[in-house]
């Protein structure tokens, strides 16, 4: 079999039948190793996945698909190991804008905002009592965020303006 069909099979069986991450590295090294792989390749890339920031499986995938076949390889296993979570969010996105006119779905969604509220304030909370800095730079920009919120701007552009405010007042 065509070694580039061959990676395909392996990284999408791999992230159909594992959550990925830790989980799946007993399965890929059963796959790989002796076939693909040597052992000292798979230690290597497991190093390397986990010394690395970012998703474990997804390095693990590009270091064992450049391997054995270079950079098709990489390509094509990443794109093996990304295809399952992105058919499953495009699934459950096409069936959230179906329903998005029901009712049920709106007071769903009304439903979770006050939890994920306490949850951010929780997290918060636990955050500056460990012993974090509350100086009057962090409570004026919690303010502005929160008042900017409060105006209706866009989240994500608060988020984005606090995160860069952030960066220079605490520099």
């Amino acid at each position: 079999m065509n070694i580039l069909l061959s990676l395909f099979w392996i990284f999408l069986k791999i992230n159909l039948l594992s959550t990925s991450g830790s989980a799946s590295i007993g399965l890929l090294y059963s796959e790989t190793v002796g076939g693909l792989l040597t052992d000292e390749q798979f230690v290597q890339a497991v190093g390397l996945s986990t010394l690395l920031p970012g998703s474990d499986a997804l390095q693990l995938a590009m270091f064992v698909g450049y391997t054995v076949a270079g950079i098709p390889g990489s390509l094509i296993s990443i794109f093996a190991a990304v295809l399952p979570p992105t058919v499953l969010m495009l699934g459950l996105v096409l069936m959230l804008h179906r329903f998005q006119r029901e009712a049920w779905v709106s007071r769903f969604v009304e439903g979770l905002t006050p939890a994920v509220a306490v949850l951010i304030l929780t997290v918060a909370w636990k955050m500056f009592s460990a012993g974090g800095d509350v100086d009057w730079k962090t409570i004026t920009l919690g303010a502005i965020s929160f008042i900017a919120l409060i105006k209706n701007a866009p989240a994500p552009l608060v988020l984005l303006g606090a995160g860069i405010a952030g960066i220079f007042l605490f520099q």
